[in-house]
Formats: structure tokens, sequence, C-alpha cells
């Protein structure tokens, strides 16, 4: 559910700092989702062991709280601001890197002819994933590439367009990621120096159809290294490319999804990948989900691939509350070290199992 407020009182803070609020404001929506779950991992360490524990990360989907905002400016002309923090509800702290508005915060304008923005964006190819049977899940292609929930960029302008059952989308960073905590999160390539350059530049497109019984999605992406980014992009001639291409049909009670990214990281050291998907979600009666999703990253020239499978089956009590349970398995070649979980760990070379159980309430 989400709620919305007058902006009058949305506004206080700006009123008091000598800025009177527009005339025709029309509203602040407020909203949310807190998604918990237990869970038992096996082989987390070189030594076999297992744990149990609350994930920080996910559960079903991330956690989040946000605040989104429009002004009608008149002749379909919109002004338009949106503001969401990542939550991990385990311990009541903030995701994506430490950021206090770590989804995305931007403000913009919006018409007819679509969206501009500025500000931190989720960029497109994390829109592009979208049609993954699973996305934002604990066990999902996000264990296998941490990029793809973490797909957004700071110091951004964007564009996102809607035409009937086609979008079309950009963005264009001028420093990606100003965090510097580490992790996919936070890789400390803020760019904008002093005489420019393609030091931590990035940017990315989308092509997008949804129709009624079938869509697809085509996004690609382009990060430029910059020096002391981490994760293997420490020179600004270093680019790491994702392209997306995925689609689904719905057939039935069920949809189906499958897709393909490739990725190609030209730097010291060079990494080809694809990571495939193929996954189906049934809807065995209107309160109840079954969602199954196989995956395979195929890492060229290593044995670093890793393939994962994963099950859900989900009980919506109403709208905004849902119960659900999941189980999964990842199979790791002998020089790949993904864990099943997103934000877990294996030992190097082992396969490892998973159980767990939340709920999701959304607001």
């Amino acid at each position: 559910m989400h709620r919305s407020v007058p902006f009058a009182a949305a506004a206080v803070a700006v009123v008091c700092a000598g800025t009177a609020p527009a005339a025709h404001a029309q509203g602040v929506t407020v909203y949310g989702i807190l998604d918990q779950s237990v869970e038992y991992l096996t082989n987390v360490n070189a030594a076999g062991d297992s744990v149990k524990r609350m994930p920080n990360l996910t559960g079903s989907v991330p956690s989040r709280l946000g605040f989104r905002g429009v002004e009608d400016l008149g002749g379909g002309m919109r002004a338009v601001f949106g503001l969401e923090s990542g939550l991990a509800p385990d311990a009541g702290t903030l995701n994506n890197g430490g950021r206090f508005f770590g989804r995305f915060a931007y403000v913009g304008l919006a018409g007819p002819w679509g969206t501009l923005t500025a500000g931190r964006l989720a960029n497109m190819t994390f829109l592009a994933h979208g049609n993954e049977t699973l996305g934002g899940n604990l066990y999902s292609n996000a264990s296998l590439d941490p990029y793809i929930p973490n797909a957004r960029s700071d110091n951004a302008i964007g564009y996102l367009g809607n035409f009937g059952a086609f979008t079309v989308g950009g963005t264009y960073s001028l420093g990606r990621d100003t965090a510097a905590g580490g992790g996919p999160a936070a890789t400390n390539c803020a760019g904008e120096g002093a005489g420019g350059g393609r030091a931590c530049r990035q940017w990315t497109v989308l092509l997008k159809y949804d129709g009624a019984s079938a869509g697809a999605a085509f996004s690609h992406d382009v990060m430029n290294g910059g020096t002391g980014a981490l994760l293997g992009m420490g020179d600004p001639a270093f680019r790491d490319r994702r392209t997306v291409l995925n689609g689904y049909v719905r057939w039935g009670g069920a949809k189906i999804a499958a897709g393909v990214q490739r990725r190609h990281r030209d730097a010291a050291a060079d990494l080809k990948s694809n990571l495939w998907h193929l996954g189906v979600s049934y809807a065995v009666m209107p309160a109840v989900v079954v969602d199954a999703q196989l995956s395979r990253l195929d890492v060229a020239g290593s044995d670093a691939d890793a393939t994962l499978l994963a099950v859900r089956g989900s009980y919506a009590f109403s709208k905004r509350t849902t119960i659900y349970a999941m189980a999964g398995r990842i199979r790791n070649g002998e020089g790949s070290a993904v864990s099943l979980s997103a934000g877990g760990t294996v030992g190097a070379g082992l396969s490892q199992s998973g159980v767990a159980a939340g709920i999701r309430h959304s607001f």
C-alpha cells in the first residue's frame, strides 16, 4: 500500500529553508517493503561447516523505504522526484554501500515525451533484469553476478520513455560509484576529476517490450575503471561490458522466462562469461505461487563455472502480506567459490545447499 500525504506538510523543511512550495503540488507517496527470512546454509567454508542466519541483503525481494513526489507544472509537464533506501531488517541498517538513499535519489521532469532525471539512478541493466523469474530473491542470478542488484549509477543523467508496449531508456554517469566501502555496492570509482577523461564514466541503454502474452528486453552497459577502483577496475582504460537479452511468455497460469547476460571485462585479467537462466512461475491458486529457476554461469577459459537451481513457494494472506519458503543448490567448478545465497560464502570448489523461510509486508 502506498500512502500519499499533503505536499505542503512534507515540504516544511524546504519552506523553513526559505523556499515556498509550488502552487500546483499534488502529493508525496510514502511506501516500502519489509522482507526478512531465516536461512540454513551448508559448506560456508573450506572445512564444510554450516550456518544458520538471518540474511541482511534480501529475502524474496530486498527491503526498502521510499518517497516519490510529483508536481503538475501545466501543459502536460510534471516535476518528479524519488528517494529510496535499501534496508537490512535483521540489524536495522542501510544496504547499498551504506548510502542513506542507496537504491535511488533523483529529481527530474516528465511529459508525454518521457522522463528525464538526474542523481543516483537504477540503470538500464537493472531494469532489463526485471524479467528474471527469481529476480531479487535470496537465491537468484544476483548470487552469480552481484552487480545485477547493484546496477545503479551515481552522478547520472537518465531518460526513460514509455510508448505503448515499448520502453526505451538510457543513462550516462560522470562518476559511477562514489562509495568506497568495498563489495559490489561500493567500488570506489567517483570520477568527476579535473580534466575530465573517461575515468569512472558509465553508460547504459535499454529497449523493452511488454505485451499481454509475451515480452522481451535488451540492454547494454559499459563502465570504465578509475585509479583505485575495486573489483579489478583500477585503471581508467579498463572497461566492463554487459549485454542482456531476455524474454517471457505467458501460457495458461504459467509465466516462462529465459535469457542470457554476456559479459566482457577488458582489464589486467581479461574476463568473458555468459550467464544463462530459465525460469517458470505458476499460480497454483490466487494466493499460492510456485517459482523455479535454473541458472548457469559459464566463464571462458576457466573452471570457475557454477550452476544454480532454486525453488520458491509463496502464500499471500493479503495484497500486503506474504509468507514464503525456498530451497536451492549450487554446484561450483573447481576454481569457483560462488555462494548460493546473496552475500553468503562457500568453500572453493564446493557445492552448497540452502533452505530459507520468511515473511514480506508491503506498505
